[in-house]
């Protein structure tokens, strides 16, 4: 039986069908259900043993340094990919194809990549199918045959919204699993990328900011629950692909994963709405500071789990404790001067904290791409508002390249930013905040109001802002100038700021 029943389009090829995406989809039905969240760090490795997709990943992602802010904006582009209307999946599609068009090059052996290849996407595709049908398997909940095809279909519709066509998958269930089995054997590689899932991501998962200050409990429940993941993982993973990539079964895994999956599967059971991905996403990333009505609960809840931390410390001393983030105060408080030592080690905090968004250790232009990315996210740009934004963090990486590479191999070290601090707020930097503000000033009358402030920064004013020339009906308004100012000492490490902490710092 075919299930070939998309068009280039993704949409149901006869009138009688239903609707692959919506609300009614198989796929968008999983987003509340607790196993997926098992199955998603599955293919993840699988999509991570791609060549293609680990080189993308090591030269181009955050997922290491800042996971939660990844999942939280992946999850909504498969929200807004499976939307009923096709205006919002046309337009998520573009949104992705240009920001997959901006990461292209070599990975450590010369192989060249690109995230546009049509046959690494369609994989990306492949292991999101293959590990909701193996979620359901292990769960005791195996799919039926009209099932699983109708799945597919909606799967190839995703691919197809993508490319234009779904054409980079088999048209037929029956054909997509000789696929699958091929690209195991043959393509998959043991990659760094996925190493780091597997054994690091989770041993050193930064806390969501809802856990922020309060290290000790979230590594002594990190320790444990890192390597728990990490075996589970392993064990649902195919067995040729751990066999080739060389990765250890820890003994009594299998029946560990089958006992997580049971587990995650008996919340079928619950009243219907008592898990909503969205809310529990939402909440991990509310700050206690935010003005959302729910941060009293949090902040209620930060309150007692920093006693329980408290006792912890005491219990077991930690020396990891001393390099904990402290809250920035909201008003904003200068940093050191960058001349003494101790304004040299404010320096590579910041450099360390803000602007090596991938966590290698050096300043490129993949970590300035990232922060261009995060913003327009934010904003949810449509060109060509992206494209200036991105072109200004361009101008400004040639410009720190040009002022702080001072042992020419095209990319900016701790020590190299940290002498060279004087140099950052240049005029291309100057551009990014104009750039900025410009994007966040949606309705162009010249003031960021508490709406565009909000969309920017995800919360409301902290203090009473006023444009510089004070015109009367200018309260709780933004100017440019102070924009631009606020930004500007905050990027060039001059000034902590808790709204732009938050904005580029945070996990």
């Amino acid at each position: 039986m075919s299930t070939d029943t998309t068009d280039t389009a993704g949409t149901p090829g006869t009138a009688d069908e239903a609707p692959l995406f919506g609300a009614d989809s198989h796929f968008r039905a999983f987003f509340d259900d607790p196993r997926w969240a098992l199955a998603i760090i599955r293919a993840t490795v699988l999509e991570a043993a791609h060549p293609q997709v680990a080189a993308a990943l090591a030269e181009n992602s955050t997922f290491v340094t800042r996971p939660w802010r990844r999942l939280r904006n992946t999850f909504l582009s498969m929200r807004r990919m499976f939307d009923a209307d096709p205006a919002v999946r046309e337009r998520e599609a573009a949104r992705l194809n240009r920001l997959h068009s901006r990461m292209s090059g070599s990975d450590s052996r010369g192989r060249p990549y690109d995230a546009m290849d049509r046959a690494t996407r369609a994989w990306v595709v492949a292991t999101l199918f293959e590990s909701a049908v193996t979620m359901c398997r292990l769960s005791g909940q195996p799919l039926d045959r009209a099932t699983m095809e109708r799945m597919y279909a909606e799967y190839r519709g995703f691919l197809a919204a993508l490319d234009g066509d779904a054409g980079e998958l088999p048209g037929d269930l029956t054909d997509f699993w000789p696929y699958f089995d091929r690209v195991v054997e043959h393509e998959l590689e043991d990659t760094e990328a996925a190493r780091v899932i597997l054994y690091r991501l989770f041993d050193h998962l930064p806390a969501p900011p809802l856990l922020d200050g309060v290290p000790t409990l979230w590594a002594a429940g990190r320790t444990v629950v890192g390597p728990l993941l990490g075996a589970i993982t392993v064990a649902s993973l195919p067995e040729p692909y751990r066999r080739r990539a060389g990765l250890a079964e820890v003994p009594g895994a299998p029946t560990l994963m089958q006992g997580a999956y049971l587990t995650a599967g008996l919340t079928r059971f619950l009243p219907a709405g008592w898990i909503n991905a969205d809310t529990i996403i939402e909440f991990l990333s509310l700050s206690p500071d935010s003005d959302d009505p729910r941060a009293r609960t949090v902040a209620g809840l930060r309150s007692r789990v920093k006693r329980a931390s408290a006792l912890l410390r005491l219990l077991t001393p930690s020396s990891g404790d001393a390099g904990a983030k402290t809250t920035a105060d909201p008003a904003s408080a200068p940093a050191p001067s960058a001349e003494t030592e101790e304004g040299r080690r404010a320096a590579r905090e910041f450099f360390r904290r803000v602007l090596d968004q991938t966590g290698d250790g050096y300043l490129d232009w993949p970590d300035l791409a990232a922060m261009a990315r995060e913003l327009s996210t934010r904003l949810d740009l449509d060109e060509p508002e992206e494209t200036r934004l991105y072109d200004a963090f361009a101008a400004w990486w040639r410009e720190l390249q040009t002022a702080l590479d001072t042992d020419g191999d095209g990319r900016v070290d701790a020590d190299e930013y940290a002498a060279g601090v004087p140099s950052l707020a240049g005029p291309a930097l100057i551009r990014v905040a104009e750039v900025l503000f410009d994007a966040t000033d949606r309705d162009g009358n010249g003031t960021i109001d508490a709406d565009e402030y909000r969309a920017l920064f995800r919360t409301a004013f902290h203090r009473d802002l006023t444009t510089p020339e004070g015109a009367p009906g200018t309260r709780g308004t933004y100017g440019r100038s102070a924009f631009v100012g606020d930004f500007l000492s905050f990027m060039s490490g001059r000034r902590t700021s808790a709204p732009y902490d938050a904005l580029l710092a945070d996990a």
